[in-house]
């Protein structure tokens, strides 16, 4: 099926190919210039050839989507498995070049089994929603700039840069929508969340995307990863409100928003609300206690669809 075989290690800055019947890999910037040399320089061997590399933190789906968009086939490889295979020729040594190496000798070897690289639903969202709330951050800064002193002379800029942001964020939600119609089980989950007060479509989405592990750990463990688990604040004998910290970044504002739309409303969640209030409750205290409720909720809901969906049919 292929003829050649391209072994790829890539690191933030830079990355180092070899062919499977090259002695000496050569490098290469992480950008786009050096992704067009790369192209230029193995052009014949990428025509009927398989690209091999591993997943590095995300460093490599640039170069990924580059070698795609030219036809390219490529598989991105376990780094478990590569580091394996290339122990089991006694090679201890590690260096790029090395592991470029391995990498296209495991695609030489093993190229009858290998899948090529194809972005998933999840990781399509991922992107949607992250940069939905760059966007956002953006229209919130340009705002601030428009309302500040001084600033008549160019309040027409300002309403241009916030039109074009406006609607790029009505774009990307359109994408983020088409996502999840795209993939069945998302729809679900998405369907399942907006049950609960206080979630819509896009705090729904946000949730599925930014935090995958929703109905696949417990609530305490879900909690930790949003910032929502309460730390004790004692001294000797004095005990103070428990804190939060730490998390996810972007969960929290994306459930405290939630939260304010729960309080509001006349569901349990909002009689949760007040109930802690009328207790003596600080308000940031007891929208913080909702917000943790609220992601238990939605943990529960998630885990049950889970549970039903591997549930035997029986006709």
């Amino acid at each position: 099926m292929y003829q050649n075989f391209i072994g790829i290690d890539i690191s933030k800055n830079d990355f180092s190919a070899i062919a499977y019947d090259q002695k000496k890999a050569k490098f290469y910037s992480n950008t786009q210039s050096g992704m067009a040399e790369f192209f230029s320089e193995y052009k014949e061997k990428l025509g009927n050839g398989l690209v091999i590399l591993e997943t590095t933190g995300g460093y490599e789906l640039d170069l990924i989507r580059f070698l795609q968009q030219r036809n390219c086939a490529v598989h991105r490889a376990n780094a478990r498995k590569v580091k394996h295979f290339i122990r089991s020729f006694g090679k201890l040594g590690k260096s790029d070049a090395i592991d470029a190496a391995g990498l296209a000798q495991y695609g030489y070897e093993r190229h009858s089994t290998l899948e090529l690289f194809e972005e998933n639903t999840r990781q399509k969202l991922l992107k949607l929603v992250q940069r939905r709330i760059e966007l956002k951050k953006m229209l919130v800064q340009e705002k601030n700039r428009r309302q500040a002193p001084g600033q008549d002379g160019l309040k027409k800029s300002f309403d241009t840069i916030i039109a074009v942001v406006e609607s790029e964020i009505k774009a990307i939600d359109l994408d983020i929508d088409a996502a999840c119609k795209a993939d069945d089980l998302l729809e679900k989950q998405k369907q399942a969340l907006k049950t609960i007060e206080g979630i819509g479509d896009i705090t729904a989405m946000q949730l599925l995307a930014l935090l995958p592990e929703l109905g696949i750990i417990n609530r305490r463990k879900i909690a930790s990863l949003a910032g929502l688990a309460p730390h004790p604040n004692e001294s000797g004998k004095k005990t103070g409100y428990r804190s939060t910290r730490g998390g996810r970044a972007d969960i929290k504002p994306i459930l405290f928003m939630a939260a304010m739309t729960a309080a509001r409303s006349k569901s349990r969640l909002g009689e949760f609300y007040m109930h802690l209030v009328a207790a003596g409750k600080k308000k940031m205290v007891a929208l913080t206690a909702l917000m943790r409720k609220i992601l238990v909720i939605a943990n529960a809901r998630l885990r049950d669809l889970g549970n039903l969906n591997q549930t035997p049919q029986h006709g």
